[in-house]
């Protein structure tokens, strides 16, 4: 898969670095366990990345693919998740959210959808 380069507001930049260093235990057990180090299906995903004026919890830049988990605050602020995801979909970024919850309760579950949503995401970029 070709990397693709977006743009992103630099002043992001600090505050992608203080989310990394502390990041919530789902994401720290999605990227620990599913993500880094290539373990997912042999793509670099990164932690934090600022796309645009939003900072996505992972990234896979060969995929174009956002992962978001979301925690409760979430619940409160579903208008501007899908604003959100609406903007960044209109420049090519697919995102894909799981809860705080599954991820924590039902990991292998995520990571079997992700996986799925993976392959689904392959198929769309070679039309």
């Amino acid at each position: 898969m070709k990397k693709t380069h977006l743009s992103y507001n630099a002043e992001l930049t600090a505050n992608a670095k203080t989310n990394r260093k502390t990041a919530n235990s789902p994401e720290l057990k999605l990227w620990y366990d599913a993500l880094s180090r290539k373990k997912l299906d042999g793509l670099k995903f990164t932690r934090q990345k600022p796309i645009g004026n939003f900072i996505l919890d992972f990234y896979c830049s060969s995929l174009l693919l956002g992962i978001e988990i979301d925690g409760d605050s979430h619940a409160r602020q579903v208008k501007y998740d899908n604003e959100r995801t609406r903007r960044l979909n209109a420049i090519g970024v697919k995102i894909v959210r799981y809860t705080n919850r599954e991820v924590m309760r039902s990991f292998v579950g995520v990571c079997d959808d992700l996986f799925k949503q993976v392959k689904i995401r392959k198929e769309e970029l070679k039309k």
